[in-house]
């Protein structure tokens, strides 16, 4: 059954506190909206909430980090990549510090609060910062394993995590690993490198697809940074074209990764990228803003189709 990512956070980062006493939560008063509530009413000796001060909260996990504690800092994506970033550059990173980062609310999943709320730069953010690690789960199995993978390795990670409820992708017994992806969907005409969300919208945009005869593998890049390089550039060989899926802006997320791979590579083929151009957002519902801003189903097969006649 799909559940929201939230939620599967918040119940997996009680299952680890009750086998690791070193895990402690803290959270910038939103522990409610993110879920970490979860931990704190089963471990209210290990969890802090630090009130509307990120950096602070930032900064304090680090300190609890160089006793052999092992932190998780929690609030909405675009407060703790913004307002904490001078102490995750600064003291979690710049120290390699085992410090992990749940950023909820990602994209514009915190729909109706409008665009100081959404999250569009995070992505390029974290991935730029030395010794960070960035996981993007797209469905509740990944979820938990992106949780329990960064509570059982060393160094700074962040978790970009939605508020919203995402289809079950993957079985229980579906298998993981930090700096690979995963094709969901093959095809041989294009391939759609997508994640969060947008792996959703690709999978259904390639069912559209097929009945227009157009044959979209659609892949999961779940680890952003560590990327999986071969699987990239084995995707641009078979079927010479690329597009780019995400809830993020165009510009140093996904995109750029992938584009960067391509590069290094020596893969020439004709790229789109499918994401926020340039813009900020409004307040409204979230499938109509996903729709507005052309990160949806629709988007995705506009990008496809961009890419295909690009490649004729």
């Amino acid at each position: 059954m799909s559940k929201a990512i939230r939620e599967e956070y918040g119940m997996i980062l009680k299952e680890l506190g009750e086998t690791n006493e070193n895990i402690v939560v803290l959270d910038a008063d939103l522990s409610g909206s993110t879920k970490s509530a979860i931990f704190g009413k089963a471990f209210p000796e290990r969890f802090f909430n630090m009130g509307i001060a990120e950096s602070n909260m930032v900064a304090t996990a680090a300190g609890l980090s160089t006793t052999g504690k092992i932190p998780f800092v929690n609030t909405f994506t675009v407060f703790l990549t913004t307002l904490g970033l001078i102490a995750a550059r600064g003291q979690v990173c710049y120290g390699n510090l085992n410090v992990k980062f749940g950023g909820a609310y990602c994209g514009m999943s915190d729909a109706l609060d409008g665009a100081s709320h959404h999250a569009l730069e995070d992505i390029a953010v974290m991935r730029t910062l030395p010794n960070m690690h960035v996981l993007v789960p797209a469905d509740a199995a990944a979820t938990r394993w992106a949780t329990r993978w960064a509570a059982e390795h060393p160094g700074p990670y962040y978790l970009r995590l939605s508020r919203d409820v995402y289809p079950d992708l993957y079985g229980a017994d579906a298998s993981f690993e930090l700096g690979r992806g995963a094709v969901v969907r093959d095809g041989r005409d294009v391939t759609v490198i997508a994640c969060g969300l947008l792996v959703h919208k690709a999978i259904e945009a390639a069912e559209a697809m097929e009945q227009r005869g157009v044959s979209v593998r659609v892949v999961d890049m779940y680890s952003i940074k560590p990327i999986d390089k071969e699987l990239i550039l084995r995707c641009a060989a078979e079927t010479g074209a690329i597009v780019t899926a995400e809830e993020h802006t165009i510009y140093g997320g996904l995109g750029g990764a992938v584009s960067e791979v391509l590069a290094w590579g020596g893969a020439g083929v004709p790229t789109e990228f499918v994401g926020l151009q340039d813009t900020f957002t409004e307040s409204g519902k979230y499938a109509d803003l996903l729709h507005k801003y052309g990160v949806d189903a629709d988007g995705v097969i506009a990008g496809i189709e961009k890419v295909l006649e690009r490649k004729k």
